[in-house]
């Protein structure tokens, strides 16, 4: 045999090859785009007209601050994070969430004082879980912060920012679902009486249940299974445990919710994955996404900053999934793809040359026009192909007869209207009528 010819095809095989994506990691292609750039400015917009100010924190942080925030006992923490110890020693880890890292980095930069603080963040997120529709391991998330105030009108007043950005990007059917966790001390009484009721029928728990049940038995009341939610019906209730602050402050949050004609629906087994709610929580949620149905989810935090070992601070905020909302807006048909208007076809080099300058041209003189130029050569036929899947309504046609008689010809490919000439002088004018029109 001859060694060279095997290297040469082992080499070969290697070359060709391909290397995929990370399970659960997807790319986001142009032709998603403008649906995220559209996502994106409608939030951030929304954002801004209630006076929140954008942060950005890092991907990476120390483990021991999502350990301490979102809590040992989680899912999250013990089976979902992206953790690894860097060349320093130091065990790091992906953020799962975004709440934690503002925290620490209010915290660190001395942003508590004064007013209260307002603050977004945008980015993306990492859990190792189980990849489905709605659920990828890289995901992205927008959050709203807000430190320094304590009463439920800022708890309501996200909620009307939530309801603004539903209804500003068009999606309907969306309901928000609120419950109390009262404070720790009222959910550590109850998880105690939670927990002996489920630990004296634990043969009627699943697996699941059963691993939650010493460690973090609130998160059973989460249970997707509707045997385990049925013995759920006769459990303590979280209510029963509330004390006349923790009622009050709900009960006025729910009154705000109504003068701010945000409809609700309370839902006395909505506890939060995280450790770190208290008081007022909520999830918004839709019926057309199937089982990731929580588009939107929250609440107060009036613990957290004391955690990461600031003093006792009021917290409250938001995180939205943006995924599970741009599957909702297509849903929706909400979906804006931005094709460009024109598509220039041209035949010969004296074309190209023109066509290149006049392109350049009109996106300079003609505002908001998009025009895409046929490069890469290709028959009228094959170039009329491309220009009909880039979705442009106009093709303008520039050949070498065309640019003698001083004129383009111009092609409507989304209607009947035929096919008519216009001389290369008035060209930016028509184009500013067409799109009047």
């Amino acid at each position: 045999m001859d060694l060279r010819f095997y290297a040469r095809q082992k080499e070969n095989r290697i070359l060709s090859s391909t290397i995929n994506s990370i399970r659960g990691m997807h790319d986001i292609l142009p032709s998603d785009l403008p649906d995220w750039q559209r996502l994106e400015k409608t939030v951030k917009d929304v954002f801004a007209s209630y006076g929140f100010d954008e942060i950005r924190v890092p991907i990476v942080e120390k483990t021991e601050l999502f350990a301490r925030a979102i809590g040992g006992a989680t899912d999250v923490v013990e089976k979902e994070m992206y953790t690894f110890e860097d060349r320093g020693g130091d065990l790091l880890s992906l953020r799962p969430e975004g709440t934690a890292g503002v925290v620490r980095a209010v915290l660190q930069n001395g942003l508590l004082y004064g007013a209260p603080v307002r603050l977004w963040y945008q980015g993306p997120m990492f859990r190792r879980e189980r990849p489905q529709k709605g659920r990828t391991r890289q995901f992205h998330q927008f959050g709203a912060e807000v430190f320094g105030a304590s009463g439920p009108d800022i708890d309501a007043e996200l909620m009307a920012m939530c309801q603004r950005i539903w209804q500003t990007l068009g999606l309907t059917g969306l309901r928000l679902e609120v419950n109390s966790l009262g404070t720790s001390l009222e959910r550590a009484e109850f998880r105690s009486e939670l927990h002996a009721y489920l630990a004296a029928r634990k043969q009627l728990l699943d697996e699941d249940s059963l691993r939650r049940l010493d460690r973090n038995p609130l998160r059973i009341m989460d249970s997707k299974n509707p045997a385990v939610q049925e013995l759920l019906q006769e459990a303590p209730a979280l209510s029963d445990y509330l004390g006349d602050d923790s009622r009050r402050h709900f009960d006025e949050f729910r009154g705000l919710l109504e003068v701010l004609d945000v409809p609700y629906i309370v839902n006395p087994r909505l506890v939060r994955g995280l450790d770190y709610y208290s008081h007022a929580v909520h999830e918004w949620i839709t019926d057309e996404l199937g089982a990731q149905g929580t588009v939107c989810a929250g609440g107060r935090y009036d613990g957290l900053v004391e955690i990461q070992g600031g003093k006792p601070w009021p917290g409250a905020g938001f995180a939205m999934g943006q995924e599970r909302l741009i599957e909702l807006m297509r849903i929706k048909s909400e979906s804006a793809r931005s094709a460009p208007h024109v598509y220039l076809v041209m035949a010969g080099q004296g074309a190209m040359n023109s066509g290149m300058k006049l392109a350049e041209k009109l996106r300079t003189d003609v505002a908001g026009l998009r025009v895409q130029l046929n490069l890469g050569g290709g028959s009228f036929k094959s170039q009329f192909k491309r220009a009909d899947r880039s979705g442009a309504a106009l093709a303008i046609v520039l050949g070498e007869n065309e640019i003698q008689r001083g004129e383009v010809s111009i092609k409507h490919l989304r209607d009947e209207s035929g096919q008519q000439q216009v001389s290369l002088h008035d060209i930016e004018d028509w184009l500013r009528s067409w799109m009047k029109a």
